[in-house]
């Protein structure tokens, strides 16, 4: 039987102030239907990767910026309006190999973890949090970190990733480090990734698609404790609005979801798939081909409650058992939607008690 602390998954993006905010408003409600929680990637981190183009990349010298959000009446915006006002880079001329000083704290993932951390362990030290939660970290992936929107020079990209997944590795040691194995969960988030799947990234190759986007797998997962828990999000998208692409059906997701729990290297503990809102049965059907390897499935179907059931029921179909999650994070949602997200959330777990 599936532990009540197993049915639902918080993504990760919550628009509040600060994660004490986050911990009492989400974590304390939730907290006994979680296995982890996050700290809602607070501030500069509620927009996602957006946050490492203008606090890294646009500070890094051997980077040119090519543009940059349009600013608000006048005023500077860090974070784009839509896909199309982003920020654009190019590596300077001359550069064979874009590195990244300051290891384990340069990219920001683990001073904050580090941070919050305090804040989660002295909350469940108070009991307000439930003693078997673990803190959730959340991280995108290097290929969603760095999409070829924002690099468009071609072979710019092969110059900057290994660089950045080093980076990103030593981040991960870091987090590991000063955080006890026993209460972290690390996500990596997967939207670039979904998108190359169904071939909606025009300058990637599809043919080459599995290994461009399992390779990064292969080089971050398997150093991962086994005492860490790892999940995976995959993403439709939210820059725009949600989705930011509506496949047909969830056949390339579900195979880049294989592929990700087979080139872990090690114990995956959940995977999160998105649901749109449609009740096309073919949209449904390829999650018959889905194998978990033993991870805990969430289906992202907490959205438009009132066809909620619809979407669920045709699920089970193919996929008998799964948790439940929302389509993404909440952090590009308006903070005065966040009482009917909260309500949404306890009425799927209640439905699936």
């Amino acid at each position: 039987m599936t532990s009540v602390s197993e049915q639902l998954l918080l993504v990760g993006s919550i628009p509040l102030d600060t994660p004490q905010d986050v911990f009492e408003t989400f974590g304390a409600p939730l907290g006994r239907f979680l296995s982890a929680v996050p700290d809602g990637e607070v501030g500069p981190r509620s927009h996602w990767i957006s946050r490492i183009h203008y606090q890294v990349f646009a500070g890094h010298p051997e980077f040119d910026i090519l543009a940059h959000p349009r600013p608000d009446n006048g005023v500077e915006r860090l974070n784009p309006h839509d896909n199309s006002d982003r920020w654009q880079f190019k590596v300077r001329d001359g550069v064979e190999r874009v590195r990244f000083g300051d290891p384990g704290w340069r990219l920001g993932f683990a001073r904050d973890a580090v941070n919050s951390y305090f804040v989660f362990r002295t909350l469940k030290e108070k009991g307000v949090l439930p003693r078997h939660l673990r803190f959730q970290v959340s991280m995108p992936m290097v290929n969603s970190a760095l999409p070829p929107r924002v690099f468009p020079v071609e072979g710019d990209l092969d110059k900057i990733k290994p660089g950045f997944e080093a980076a990103l590795r030593a981040e991960l040691a870091k987090i590991v480090e000063k955080i006890p194995a026993e209460e972290l969960a690390i996500q990596w988030d997967c939207a670039t990734e979904v998108q190359d799947a169904y071939g909606a990234i025009p300058q990637l190759p599809r043919e080459s698609m599995i290994e461009r986007n399992v390779a990064q797998v292969r080089n971050l997962s398997p150093g991962i404790p086994e005492d860490v828990a790892l999940g995976y999000h995959l993403c439709f998208g939210t820059l725009g609005g949600w989705p930011r692409f509506q496949p047909e059906t969830l056949s390339e997701t579900v195979k880049l979801a294989n592929a990700f729990l087979e080139a872990s290297g090690r114990r995956v503990d959940w995977i999160h798939i998105p649901l749109l809102d449609t009740e096309d049965e073919a949209f449904f059907a390829p999650l018959k081909e889905l194998n978990p390897r033993g991870a805990r499935v969430y289906l992202g179907a907490i959205h438009n409650m009132e066809r909620f059931r619809q979407r669920v029921a045709l699920a089970r179909k193919y996929l008998p058992e799964f948790g439940l999650a929302a389509y993404c994070g909440f952090g590009r949602s308006p903070v005065t939607e966040l009482p009917g997200i909260l309500a949404d959330h306890v009425k799927a777990a209640e439905s699936a008690a």
